[in-house]
C-alpha cells in the first residue's frame, strides 16, 4: 500500500499525448501519476489499497469511462473519481454523479480547476482512509469486551451512576469500578467524553 504522504494519480486515457500532458501538470503540485491507455488492464492492475485519485476520460475504446467508473464503484473502490470530457452532456454528467463521481469536467480542461479537483480529492481520501482505520481499530477493542464490560458501558453512555449501574445488574459498585477501569484501559480512554465519542464512533461505524 501506498504511504498517505504519497499518494498516486491514475490517469486513465487511450490518447498517450492527453496522458503526458497531464502528468507533466499534476506533477508541477508534487503528485505522482500512473498512466493507463487499457481501461481492462487498470482495472487488473491498480492498487486498490493506495492512497490517490483516478482521472477518467469518458470516451475510450472498449470498456468507456462511465461503465468503468461504475465498475469500479461496485467492486468498491473508495479512490475519488474525476471525469474529463470532450463531448459533455447534462444526461452524461448527471450519470457520472449518480454512479458516484467526484468531479465532471469538460476538455479543454482548465489546468488550476483540475489541480484543484485531484488536490481536495487526495485530501478527502486521506481522511476518509483515517477514519476507516480508527472506525475499525474501535470495533477491535470493542471485540475485546466481555459481556458484562459491555452492559457496564452502555450504562455508563446512558449517564447511569456505578450505584445505579450496581444496582441494575445486581453488582456491588466497587465490582462495577473494576469493569469501569478495565473499560478505559480496553478502549484506550483517559476521560468520560472520550469514552463516549469512541461509544458513539464505533455505534455510526457498525453496520
Amino acid at each position: 500500500m501506498n504511504e498517505p504522504l504519497s499518494p498516486l494519480i491514475h490517469l486513465i486515457d487511450d490518447d498517450l499525448a492527453v496522458r503526458e500532458s497531464l502528468a507533466l501538470l499534476i506533477g508541477t503540485v508534487g503528485l505522482r501519476t500512473q498512466g493507463w491507455a487499457d481501461p481492462q488492464a487498470f482495472l487488473e492492475g491498480f492498487d486498490r489499497g493506495g492512497i490517490g485519485a483516478i482521472v477518467l476520460d469518458v470516451r475510450m475504446p472498449g470498456i468507456g469511462g462511465l461503465a468503468l467508473l461504475e465498475t469500479l464503484i461496485a467492486q468498491g473502490v473508495d479512490q475519488p473519481m474525476i471525469m474529463l470530457t470532450g463531448h459533455g452532456t447534462v444526461e452524461m454528467c448527471r450519470r457520472a454523479f449518480k454512479a458516484g463521481a467526484a468531479e465532471f469536467l469538460e476538455k479543454p480542461v482548465d489546468d488550476e480547476q483540475l489541480l484543484e479537483a485531484l488536490q481536495h480529492a487526495v485530501r478527502q481520501h486521506i481522511r476518509s482512509r483515517e477514519r476507516a482505520q480508527a472506525d475499525q481499530a474501535a470495533r477491535e477493542r470493542h471485540a475485546q469486551l466481555s459481556e458484562r464490560e459491555r452492559e457496564v458501558l452502555g450504562f455508563i453512555v446512558a449517564g447511569l451512576t456505578n450505584k445505579e449501574i450496581a444496582r441494575a445488574l445486581a453488582l456491588s459498585p466497587r465490582t462495577v469500578e473494576t469493569h469501569r477501569a478495565n473499560l478505559f484501559a480496553k478502549l484506550g480512554c483517559d476521560s468520560l467524553a472520550q469514552l463516549i465519542r469512541r461509544y458513539a464512533a464505533l455505534v455510526d461505524s457498525t453496520p
